[in-house]
């Protein structure tokens, strides 16, 4: 694998039925690439929530489930937030994010 690229991942619940059926060594793998910081966790949540409706006990405990998992089986925490909503965006997820202690949030 080329050192010198990157690749970003958003939302957990995909990954996470991806990487369960991954073999003991392509899971090493994995990890190895999180550590190196070839593959980065950005935002982590569970899913990109809905900004238009959803109501922000749902945007927390999404957040928190995508979390614990990558906190349980990589010992990271994400620290930049990604929201790419085509129909806009909340006051209260940029809020959240803060809250998430992101240190930088990318949205379109």
């Amino acid at each position: 694998m080329d050192p010198s690229r990157t690749f970003t991942y958003v939302e957990m619940k995909y990954f996470h039925m991806w990487y369960t059926r991954l073999s003991a060594p392509r899971k090493e793998m994995v990890k190895k690439l999180i550590k190196s910081g070839q593959l980065e966790i950005t935002q982590g949540g569970w899913v990109a929530n809905d900004e238009a409706c959803t109501n922000y006990e749902d945007i927390i405990m999404q957040m928190y489930i995508g979390h614990q998992f990558l906190k349980k089986e990589f010992g990271v925490t994400p620290r930049i937030g990604w929201m790419i909503d085509a129909f806009g965006h909340s006051v209260t997820n940029a809020a959240l994010f803060a809250e998430f202690g992101y240190d930088a949030i990318y949205f379109s």
